[in-house]
C-alpha cells in the first residue's frame, strides 16, 4: 500500500563571481560550494546509482551557476584552490604536531585527505566537468534538473514584463544548451511570486503610471514550464516562518521594523501542502502546477536552532583556524560563543546521522499516512532546501541525505520521486489563486526591498526601460551595434540578480554587493552610450572598443536573444 511520495528539492545557486574578486568575497564562494557541496553531492548520487538506487532528487541548478561551473576559468581556479587547501592542512598538521595537539593534528590530516579526494574526483573521475556528470545523472533517470531565472532575478519586483520574460527564457535557453532538453520545472528565485494585477514600481517618488502586469505563472506557462514551488503560507495562509532569519543577525534587526505591520492570512485548512494544485491569476487563464513546501520536514533540516544541523557534535560552520580557514570545532550548543566551542569528534557522526535520518523517514511516513486519511488519496511531501546547506553550511549534510535516501528506497509504504513523477502519479485538478509573496520571514519582499537597498531598484528600473527601448531601436541591425546591445543585456541581467539586495540586507558582504550593483549599472550606462554611437553610424573610439572587449571578457555569460526584450508583451 502506497501512502504517498517524498521529493527532495535542492536549489543550488551562487551569483556570478568569476572575474569579480577572490577572497573573502568572490570566486572563493564558488570554490567553497563546489568543494563542500557540488562535488560531494555528485559523488553521492553516482554511488547510489552504482548500487541500483535512483535518488530521484529534483535538483535545481540555476543558469548563472551552470554557466560558471562550465567556465574554464572556474575549472582552472578550482584546482588551484584545492591545492591551497591541501597545503594549508599540511601546515596546520605540522603546527599542531609541534604543539603536541594530537586531536587537531588528526583532524588536519582528515582535511588534507578530504581535499585530495575532492581534487581527484574533480580532475580524474569527473574530467573537471560537473555539468556533464549532472546531465548524465538526469539522462539516466537518477535526478531531475530544474531551471531558474537567468541570474536569480527577484521576479515580483522586476519592473517590466519584457524583463521578466527575458530572465525566464534566457535561463531556459542556457538549460537547453547545457542539459540537452527542455526543463519541466523551475525554482522561482526566493520562491517569490506575483499574480496578475495593476502594478507600479514600489519605490518612493516613482511617478510611473500603474499598468496591468501579467502574473509570473503566465510567463512560465508561455515558456513551457510545468511546475514551480511555493511556501506553505502562500497556499494555506498562516504565519510565514522564513528560512534565513536565524542565520543572519542583521535580518533579525530588519525584521523588527516590519513585524509590527505583518498580519498572517487566515489559515485555510481545506488546502493541503501534500496535494498538487494549479496556480492561475484571476484573468490570467494560464495555469501552472505548484508544489508546496512542507513545514514539518523542512524545519528539521534547514534550522540550526530547531533541526538536525544544530546537534552539538556536528562541525561548526563559523569558527575557522587561520591560516587556511579549516574548521576544527563542533557546534557544541546553539548558544555557545566561538571561544567555548569544543574540538570536533568525527567518530560520533555515524550514530547521529543514523538516528536523525530514521526520525526524518518516520516523520515523513506519519505525515503521509495522516494526510491519506479516510479517502485513500496519497499525497506528496515536498522538502525543498538551498542545496548549499548540504556540505557547505552543514558539513555532514550530504551523509545525512544519503542515509535518508537509502531508507526511503527500501520503505514499504512510500516512494521517493522527482517532481515530474509526482505530477504523473498525482495529477492536479484544482486551480487556486495564490497571493504575492516569498519564502522570506513574513512571506513578503522586505528582505529584497527596504530602506537599505531600495536605491538598487531605482537603478534597475532605469536600466530596464533603457534596455527595452534600445533593443527595439536596434531591430534587425547586425554588426557592432548588436554586439554592444547584447552586452548591455548581460550587464542588465547581472544587475537584476537578487543576491545583491540579499547581501545588503544581511550585511554579510554589503560592500561587495553595493560595488557589484554600481559596476554593472555603470557598465550598462557606458555601453548604452556606445550603442547610441553605433546606431547613428558614428565611429566608436578605441577606448570604447577596449571597454566593450573588457566587459565581454569579464562578463561573458549566456547567449543573448534580444527579442526577449524587444518584442512587446501583452496581458490580453
Amino acid at each position: 500500500m502506497n501512502n504517498g511520495y517524498i521529493t527532495f528539492v535542492l536549489h543550488n545557486h551562487l551569483p556570478y563571481v568569476i572575474g569579480h574578486g577572490m577572497w573573502p568575497h568572490g570566486m572563493d564562494w564558488l570554490n567553497e560550494a563546489a568543494a563542500e557541496t557540488y562535488v560531494p553531492l555528485v559523488e553521492m548520487l553516482e554511488r547510489l546509482q552504482s548500487e541500483g538506487i535512483k535518488a530521484a532528487i529534483t535538483m535545481g541548478v540555476t543558469p548563472v551557476l551552470t554557466e560558471q561551473l562550465a567556465d574554464d576559468r572556474f575549472k582552472e581556479g578550482f584546482d588551484s584552490y584545492l591545492q591551497q587547501k591541501i597545503e594549508a592542512a599540511e601546515e596546520n598538521a605540522a603546527s599542531f604536531s609541534t604543539m603536541g595537539n594530537e586531536r587537531k593534528r588528526a583532524l588536519a590530516e582528515d582535511w588534507r585527505a578530504y581535499y585530495e579526494r575532492i581534487r581527484s574526483l574533480f580532475n580524474d573521475r569527473f574530467g573537471r566537468d560537473l555539468i556533464a556528470r549532472l546531465r548524465k545523472l538526469q539522462d539516466d533517470g537518477c535526478i531531475e534538473i530544474i531551471t531558474c531565472a537567468a541570474t536569480h532575478g527577484y521576479l515580483p519586483l522586476i519592473g517590466l514584463d519584457e524583463c521578466v520574460r527575458a530572465q525566464i527564457k534566457t535561463g531556459i535557453d542556457s538549460y537547453r544548451r547545457h542539459y540537452g532538453r527542455d526543463p519541466k520545472g523551475i525554482w522561482l528565485p526566493e520562491c517569490a511570486y506575483r499574480p496578475r494585477y495593476t502594478w507600479r514600481p514600489p519605490v518612493d517618488g516613482d511617478e510611473t503610471e500603474p499598468v496591468l502586469r501579467a502574473g509570473v505563472e503566465e510567463f512560465l506557462h508561455d515558456a513551457g514550464i510545468k511546475y514551480f514551488f511555493v511556501d506553505t503560507h502562500m497556499l494555506q495562509g498562516g504565519k510565514a516562518i522564513g528560512v534565513y532569519l536565524e542565520r543572519f543577525e542583521a535580518l533579525q534587526q530588519l525584521w523588527k521594523q516590519f513585524e509590527k505591520e505583518y498580519t498572517p492570512r487566515e489559515l485555510d485548512v481545506t488546502k493541503t501542502p501534500y496535494g498538487i494544485y494549479y496556480a492561475s491569476s484571476t484573468g490570467g487563464n494560464k495555469p501552472v502546477a505548484i508544489f508546496t513546501r512542507d513545514p514539518h520536514t523542512t524545519i528539521q533540516v534547514w534550522s540550526g536552532e530547531h533541526g538536525y544541523p544544530g546537534n552539538g557534535y556536528y562541525l561548526d560552520f563559523h569558527k575557522k583556524h587561520f591560516p587556511g580557514g579549516h574548521r576544527y570545532w563542533r557546534v557544541t550548543s546553539a548558544k555557545s560563543d566561538l571561544a567555548d566551542k569544543q574540538v570536533y569528534e568525527p567518530e560520533r557522526m555515524e550514530g547521529i546521522i543514523d538516528e536523525q535520518s530514521d526520525h526524518f523517514v518516520r516523520l515523513t511516513a506519519d505525515l503521509l499516512s495522516e494526510n491519506k486519511g479516510s479517502d485513500g488519496t496519497p499525497g506528496v511531501v515536498c522538502s525543498p532546501y538551498d542545496g548549499e546547506l548540504f556540505g557547505h553550511w552543514w558539513f555532514e549534510g550530504p551523509r545525512w541525505l544519503e542515509a535518508a535516501i537509502r531508507k526511503f528506497d527500501s520503505h514499504a509504504d512510500l516512494k521517493q520521486v522527482t517532481a515530474s513523477a509526482a505530477m504523473e502519479a498525482l495529477e492536479p485538478h484544482h486551480v487556486v489563486d495564490i497571493p504575492e509573496g516569498s519564502w522570506g520571514e513574513g512571506g513578503f519582499h522586505y528582505i529584497w526591498l527596504n530602506d537599505w537597498n531600495n536605491w538598487t531598484w531605482r537603478l534597475i528600473y532605469e536600466a530596464e526601460k533603457a534596455m527595452v527601448e534600445t533593443a527595439r531601436r536596434l531591430g534587425d541591425e547586425e554588426g557592432l551595434a548588436r554586439e554592444v546591445v547584447e552586452q548591455m543585456a548581460r550587464e542588465l541581467l547581472l544587475l537584476e540578480s537578487s543576491d545583491w539586495q540579499f547581501l545588503i540586507s544581511t550585511w554579510s558582504a554589503r560592500d561587495y554587493a553595493e560595488a557589484r550593483v554600481d559596476r554593472h549599472y555603470s557598465n550598462f550606462k557606458r555601453l548604452r552610450a556606445i550603442a547610441e554611437q553605433a546606431l547613428k553610424g558614428e565611429a566608436v573610439p578605441e577606448t570604447d572598443m577596449a571597454f566593450l572587449h573588457e566587459c565581454r571578457t569579464t562578463n561573458s555569460i549566456f547567449e543573448i536573444n534580444l527579442e526577449y526584450w524587444a518584442k512587446p508583451t501583452t496581458t490580453e
